[in-house]
């Protein structure tokens, strides 16, 4: 029994034992970041090398905690992102004086997602987000000296707030009426009585606040924009990749029942949000409100992928976040390196970038073309999947609807491109000299965007794994 505690809460156990390491640090002598930034790096890469080996699959606690080959993937995906994003931030966090407080509150996110993911109880999953969520508010305020920081930090504790008492209520009318809190009992005593499908709107209207989706997305820019580059990826990624897995194993699992409501509200939720996100992604100049409303659009497209309700969908939404994690966290890395180096921060500052940093260049524009979904990148392939998975069920509408929308999106990506290559500039930013672990970071995510996409062998895999859906 104690080694069935040991082995299914291997992950967790992991960054528990990370965290009281930093915990021990912080209370001790101090130690220069320089010293400790490559020794805590190499504490996450063991902590994603070790989720590759002895896996379990089984239930702890009377079915709250649950693991399996599939949720075990899900959470290398967060671990190998936070990694890359720790990489990325070397340059900024070696000059912050609170280093440690920075793990400290995004390993505690990570390990209220782990939580929420395996989670096999409605009162679990709910902690498990609100752990999550609150060290993440704390984090958007990380640049103590910046009005707007805190300005985003308070917007986001309001929304999450009124998010997750919208989510209770949602949680509450379920067990009042089932009696139970339990997804393996559950879908047993779901219908579609109108208390039902009250309750699982109000709990919709939970994760559509967590995952930006129109029109719970007023939040996402003014945030993106006011917390630290590093912050606003591992919001842009790891919180959203966390909840949308989630989010599609319990319409799949938990609430099939009630398949044909929630397929309607996505066919209209995924329309509004791709069109919402194109038409402001448009509009904007600074390149972190930009990726925020790029980012609103690709929720969009998963959400398609979402409302197949197979197991082809359940793979697509996996195989897209894996790919989503490498095209935005490559995005982010170059804006929070000339960010932090030149203070640049909007379209027009970028303009004849490839004369001076034709290295940081190439990464932004692969990484703007995957997002895109231009070939042979891999979020070419993602979005292929994503819409295959949805015309799955003849909605062709949908499908041509979001083949044009894409062509929409050509355009606010390739103007970004354009800007670096072709528009002239009297004093473009000056060569940016990149420290290798961050520059490792970007070959990465490089590496990723050019061959998941080609890596037919990862699809089929993670295929394999959606099995039991």
């Amino acid at each position: 029994m104690a080694m069935d505690y040991l082995i299914l809460l291997k992950q967790e156990w992991m960054i528990a034992l990370i965290l009281f390491v930093l915990l021990f640090i912080k209370l001790g002598k101090d130690i220069p970041n320089a010293t400790l930034l490559p020794w805590i790096n190499g504490l996450l890469c063991l902590n994603l090398l070790s989720g590759f080996f002895f896996n379990q699959e089984g239930m702890l606690f009377g079915e709250m905690f649950q693991t399996n080959a599939r949720l075990v993937m899900e959470k290398n995906i967060l671990n190998l992102a936070l990694l890359l994003i720790s990489m990325q931030a070397y340059d900024w966090l070696l000059a912050h004086k609170h280093l440690i407080e920075f793990y400290l509150l995004l390993l505690t996110a990570i390990l209220g997602m782990f939580f929420m993911l395996s989670s096999g109880n409605l009162l679990m999953f709910y902690l498990g987000l609100e752990m999550s969520t609150i060290p993440v508010a704390a984090a958007v305020n990380f640049d103590l000296t910046r009005k707007q920081s805190s300005e985003a930090a308070m917007k986001m504790i309001i929304s999450s707030a009124f998010s997750s008492c919208l989510l209770l209520l949602g949680i509450s009318l379920v067990y009042g009426m089932s009696g139970t809190l339990l997804f393996s009992e559950l879908p047993r005593h779901l219908s579609s009585a109108p208390l039902y499908i009250l309750s699982f709107l109000l709990l919709f209207s939970g994760f559509g606040f967590k995952i930006s989706a129109v029109p719970f997305h007023l939040w996402t820019a003014d945030v993106y924009e006011g917390a630290p580059v590093s912050v606003t990826a591992f919001l842009s990624v790891v919180s959203k990749a966390s909840v949308l897995f989630v989010l599609v194993s319990v319409l799949y699992t938990v609430f099939k029942p009630l398949a044909d409501t929630w397929y309607n509200l996505l066919y209209l939720l995924s329309m509004v949000t791709i069109l919402t996100g194109n038409l402001f992604a448009i509009r904007q100049n600074n390149l972190k409100r930009f990726l925020a409303f790029s980012s609103i659009a690709q929720v969009g497209f998963i959400l398609i992928g979402v409302s197949a309700g197979t197991q082809a969908g359940m793979t697509s939404v996996i195989y897209f976040l894996l790919i989503y994690v490498f095209s935005n966290l490559a995005a982010f890395g170059v804006v929070s390196i000339i960010g932090a180096v030149a203070d640049k921060h909007t379209i027009e500052d970028y303009r004849a970038l490839y004369k001076s940093n034709p290295f940081l260049t190439w990464v932004l524009t692969i990484a703007l073309f995957s997002l895109a979904g231009v070939p042979p990148t891999a979020g070419f392939f993602g979005k292929y999947f994503l819409l295959m998975a949805g015309s799955a069920k003849g909605n062709y509408g949908l499908i041509l609807f979001a083949s044009l929308n894409l062509v929409i999106s050509f355009y606010y990506y390739l103007r970004i491109v354009k800007a670096m290559f072709m528009d002239p500039n009297e004093k473009p930013i000056d060569h940016i000299q990149v420290s290798w672990l961050p520059k490792l970071a970007l070959i990465i995510c490089l590496a990723g965007i050019l061959a998941a996409g080609l890596a037919n062998q990862l699809y089929t895999y993670i295929f394999s794994l959606c099995s039991g859906l």
